[in-house]
């Protein structure tokens, strides 16, 4: 089966579009001649187009394949997954992105500077650099490869397309072009998604055949409660592994929290998270239905191809180019689907890595540019991490086996970085020390426990047939390290012990093992090193969960469960004297879009409004925005 003409029409106009609107956003409105409006829209974006972009980011092509493949070989149980998606974007929406946005900031790791010191800044950027680079060429490589597979298209050619189409878009037109593509992208995915699995279910006889085929075959999985850490998927691996998994997707990645200072107001980036949970619900509903419905068609029609079957990522597309031969321009749609999730993740990643190289590495040390040169090399970030992504595209063809273990380190990066920003919101008294500490120590543990599954789990791997990266069912940031998993066969029982067993660890325990780590290390590491005193932290930077919890108790025990920080009323009307006695050398000019402290300008004074900032942390201009000063001594 190969493309018809309307197929590769459709398939064009995706790009084409992607590329107008990036070009659209190059010639209108500020043209993209500042850094504000290049990295962050202005933030001018509203809820709605913030939202489909965070689902966009990380619901890559590797998830359109590999989740229903995940369905057709293990079943339903990862369906369970969605149960981790209210707590998972429940707490970003109360707490990280609150104190994100009110404090204006452009690069999460800005926060790390406020929170400890430069070097806890510098440590995560470059945590999420190489966390990102190795997810480009990934995301760009696999699809294509499978793509190639099942269609005859050169497989360079594509790559060479997708990275220049993206690269250009990303380079013209900023973040507003990124999010406004993500939307474009998202529709087509959904449309894509639908097409396969309306006419799916109608080849087989309907959705109640299907359904009852995938439970004759055990197919429907019920509630696993074995709390074995080791067991692959259970209602507790899936339900609290994977709320560690989102959080370390939306509260604190890069490239998410990007998209939420973007917005308008606060109330508007809140909820634009609100509006990912139905989004991500059906998203995994769709991803399970086409499973089953692949492999109730398969069953329907007796279609058992092992060659097929050994390699899962190319599962969905032989199914896609079987089912819809007679819908001239459907395969084309689906393979724009596929490509549209391709396309919204790497975008991201150029925007967030330009974002972070400019504002944690450049900017700092090179206080005088001008504004036209940060935007105009903040542009050339994007297009040189554009290229980087080909280049890694081509590493990605030649490490074979290896790539596997690469996308597992990929997958467990993301709980490190988590715990190192929980130790700044949720532990006052931790300080930079013991912050970079348990950030490396759960590297050094990530990195065991990936490349030591990895490592134990070859021999199986040589003894059947070797399984694509792409067949990796992901959903976000915590993708590939499944991928492991994945090397042998889900039903396969093998008792192990020792190391073997430590290594056996779930993926979805991943974030969670990690990023424990890194709290409990970053502790220990700052009570023996000298905790930081509360007096030292600014309460902007903490979120202070012990007093909330507790609420019952009398003022005085929740005072001290503050660990001596300030109340932000309090801060405010020391910020007042310290610049009354400064008459004589009068601060620098009021700056609204880019604070270095967060503090608020001026003192804030009377019962209401101290309640107002102890409870949500600052206080808004009645437009929406917040008005900051900054001072000499805020760091």
């Amino acid at each position: 089966m190969r493309f018809t003409t309307v197929d590769y029409i459709i398939f064009a106009l995706l790009l084409v579009l992607s590329s107008a609107i990036g070009l659209y956003y190059a010639l209108s409105g500020g043209k993209q001649r500042t850094t504000q409006e290049f990295l962050l829209a202005n933030r001018s974006m509203g809820f709605f187009p913030v939202a489909l972009s965070l689902l966009a980011t990380f619901q890559s092509a590797v998830a359109i394949l590999g989740v229903p493949s995940e369905m057709y070989r293990f079943g339903t149980e990862y369906w369970f997954l969605g149960c981790s998606y209210v707590l998972g974007l429940l707490i970003p929406a109360y707490i990280f992105i609150p104190v994100f946005y009110r404090l204006r900031l452009t690069s999460t790791y800005e926060y790390l500077e406020l929170r400890f010191n430069k070097a806890v800044r510098i440590c995560g950027t470059i945590t999420f650099i190489f966390q990102m680079v190795i997810y480009m060429g990934v995301v760009l490589y696999a699809p294509a490869l499978a793509f190639n597979a099942v269609t005859g298209i050169s497989l360079w050619g594509v790559v060479m397309t997708m990275g220049l189409v993206c690269t250009l878009y990303t380079t013209l037109g900023g973040l507003k072009a990124v999010i406004w593509t993500d939307v474009i992208q998202t529709l087509v995915m959904f449309a894509g998604q639908i097409a396969v699995i309306i006419v799916g279910t109608s080849k087989v006889g309907g959705i109640k055949e299907v359904w009852q085929i995938a439970i004759d075959n055990n197919r429907i999985s019920g509630i696993n409660f074995n709390p074995d850490p080791f067991t692959r998927h259970s209602i507790w691996s899936l339900g609290i592994g994977g709320i560690f998994l989102m959080l370390s997707l939306y509260g604190v990645n890069q490239a998410q929290v990007q998209r939420y200072l973007s917005s308008r107001t606060e109330k508007e980036a809140i909820m634009s998270c609100y509006a990912v949970f139905p989004c991500q619900q059906v998203v995994l509903a769709l991803g399970c239905l086409t499973g089953l419905v692949m492999f109730a068609y398969d069953q329907k029609n007796n279609i058992f191809s092992p060659e097929i079957k050994a390699v899962p990522d190319q599962m969905v597309l032989h199914f896609v180019m079987d089912i819809l031969h007679d819908f001239p321009g459907l395969p084309g749609l689906f393979v724009a689907c596929l490509f549209s999730g391709a396309l919204s993740t790497i975008s991201s990643a150029f925007n967030s890595l330009a974002t972070v190289t400019m504002e944690d590495f450049i900017k700092p040390n090179f206080p005088g540019l001008t504004e036209s040169k940060a935007t105009l090399l903040s542009k050339c970030l994007a297009l040189g991490y554009g290229l980087l992504c080909l280049g890694m595209a081509y590493i990605s063809s030649l490490m074979g086996s290896v790539l596997q273990a690469a996308l597992s380190i990929f997958g467990i990066v993301g709980g490190p970085l988590l715990g190192l920003f929980s130790l700044g919101f949720f532990f006052p008294f931790t300080n930079a020390i013991g912050a970079i500490s348990g950030l490396v120590v759960g590297l050094v543990m990530a990195f065991w426990i990936g490349l030591g599954s990895f490592v134990s789990r070859m021999p199986a791997a040589a003894s059947s047939p070797l399984l694509n990266a792409t067949s990796t069912p992901e959903v976000g940031n915590f993708t590939t390290a499944i991928m492991t998993t994945l090397l042998t066969s889900g039903n396969a029982t093998k008792s192990v012990t020792g190391l073997q067993r430590f290594y056996s660890l779930s993926y979805m325990w991943y974030s969670a093992h990690n990023s424990t780590t890194v709290v409990i290390v970053g502790i220990i590491v700052s009570l023996l090193t000298g905790p930081m005193k509360g007096k030292d932290v600014n309460p902007r930077t903490v979120y202070l969960v012990l007093p909330k919890l507790l609420f019952f108790l009398p003022k005085r025990y929740k005072e001290r469960l503050r660990f001596g920080v300030p109340h932000i009323a309090e801060v405010g009307e020391r910020q007042e004297s310290r610049l009354l006695k400064d008459e004589e050398h009068p601060p620098k000019p009021l700056v609204a879009d880019k604070p270095c402290n967060g503090f608020l300008n001026g003192s804030v004074k009377g019962t209401e409004k101290d309640e107002m900032e102890e409870n949500y942390m600052g206080v808004s201009r009645p437009d929406g925005g917040h008005s900051y000063i900054v001072h000499e001594t805020s760091l």
